[in-house]
């Protein structure tokens, strides 16, 4: 990942490659690449790409203040500008102009908020939006924005969480993180999101009904840096307004775990996907050499390896080029994932599961195997969402204990997998 130095101080920004911008879910004709990673003082999200830009700037420090209501005018020195970000004018009103880059306001720290902010864009293709309760220590947050070029279309607009420096949108999609919304092009619109606890909702034109409603923030993070960004796509901000709300008690809204979930796992450190024959079972040496944390999925059933691990930054080859979807990809990381089955008698089970990017299957020592769903992967608009109805594979299980590795490996967009065990049939 290459740094960049703001226009304002010395010190070194981040930023993110476009091209996940699709990062969101997109099926679109550009291309993609990496994955950056949290580095230092910088807390960003987001994953395969390939045109360099910032997202989740941080720098200054947190001071904690009284409730109150900030109206901070574009002009203000309480916003840190980062990247490609300035004081500008559109349809006569002063704002900012941001197109890959950032606005934090600084000598903040975001709990419960209100904030309101009028969006206008002029990009046919975009990702504006608000990352909150950002912790630059660990590289997590929360994201949402809205994307001009899906308008009206199930994924117009989006949250998803970041950890560990990497965006987890393949992992987290579907209701309480896409929905359909309209985004007016070349006008201003407003757009305001309401944050309570583990909840949010995001209204976007319509002030009376939310457009999308986050049931549950991913993150865990309760308090943190807040930041205007842009992705991609000239993005102009104005009239920002934040209200400090009274805390609300801390209650998450998970889904429940559905049955036959395989939940109890332990993780291998990351290591360099190339320098290792991942179709090549880990010695019983190796399992007992390797530091293993364990870990417990979470409802309903993902392993988000995201949470434990780093995530990689990769440029893959194939973001621009899909004839180029076989060439190993240089800083691809993986990580084993260990279970066991117990089994009352011999018999052959279904395992079925979900993964990004990249699964290899062992059962008691011997591959069984090798799934690849990356983004763009198997075919160019491809977006490699975690479901576990992605892939299967019959395990033919002994009586009595039986080991399940998983090598899984990672580009970008949310490193994680799903495995639930199927009954018997007859």
């Amino acid at each position: 990942m290459r740094a960049y130095r703001s226009h304002r101080t010395d010190r070194p920004c981040f930023f993110l490659r476009e091209g996940a911008a699709e990062c969101l879910a997109i099926a679109q004709s550009d291309r993609a690449g990496p994955i950056p990673q949290l580095m230092t003082k910088l807390a960003i999200s987001r994953s395969m790409a390939t045109n360099a830009f910032p997202v989740a700037i941080i720098s200054a420090c947190c001071f904690n203040v009284s409730a109150q209501t900030l109206s901070v005018p574009p002009d203000s020195d309480r916003w840190d500008l980062e990247g490609k970000a300035e004081v500008s004018e559109f349809q006569g009103r002063k704002c900012l102009r941001i197109e890959g880059g950032g606005a934090v306001l600084k000598d903040f720290e975001m709990k419960d908020a209100v904030i309101d902010v009028d969006i206008a864009t002029t990009a046919k293709r975009g990702f504006a939006g608000i990352q909150f309760r950002i912790d630059p220590s660990n590289g997590s947050g929360e994201w949402v924005y809205v994307r001009p070029h899906k308008s009206g279309l199930p994924d117009a607009q989006q949250y998803t969480p970041f950890l560990n420096g990497g965006a987890a949108w393949q992992i987290y999609s579907g209701p309480g993180f896409i929905g359909p919304v309209e985004i007016p092009s070349g006008q201003w619109f407003h757009f305001r999101l309401e944050v309570t606890g583990a909840q949010a909702r995001m209204f976007v034109g319509d002030m009376k009904q939310p457009s999308l409603v986050i049931d549950d923030l991913k993150s865990g993070n309760r308090a943190g840096l807040l930041a205007l960004s842009v992705l991609t796509g000239t993005t102009y901000f104005s009239n920002f307004e934040l209200r400090e709300t009274p805390q609300n008690a801390w209650e998450r809204h998970e889904p429940p775990m559905p049955p036959k979930m395989l939940t109890k796992w332990r993780l291998s450190p990351a290591m360099d996907a190339l320098d290792r024959n991942l179709e090549k079972p880990l010695k019983a040496s190796e399992l007992d050499a390797i530091p293993w944390d364990m870990v417990d999925a979470e409802a309903p059933g993902f392993v988000v390896i995201n949470r434990y691990r780093a995530s990689p930054g990769v440029n893959a080859t194939f973001g621009k080029d899909w004839s180029r979807r076989l060439d190993p990809q240089p800083g691809t990381k993986v990580v084993y994932a260990r279970t066991t089955i117990n089994s009352e008698r011999d018999e052959v089970r279904q395992l079925s599961l979900g993964y990004s990017d990249e699964v290899r299957v062992f059962l008691n020592g011997e591959i069984l195997f090798r799934g690849r769903s990356a983004q763009y992967f198997r075919d160019p608009g491809f977006l490699g969402i975690v479901s576990v109805e992605n892939d299967s594979v019959f395990l033919k299980l002994k009586k009595g204990q039986n080991e399940l590795v998983l090598a899984v490996s990672e580009l970008g967009g949310g490193w994680g997998f799903v495995c639930r065990l199927e009954d018997e049939r007859d």
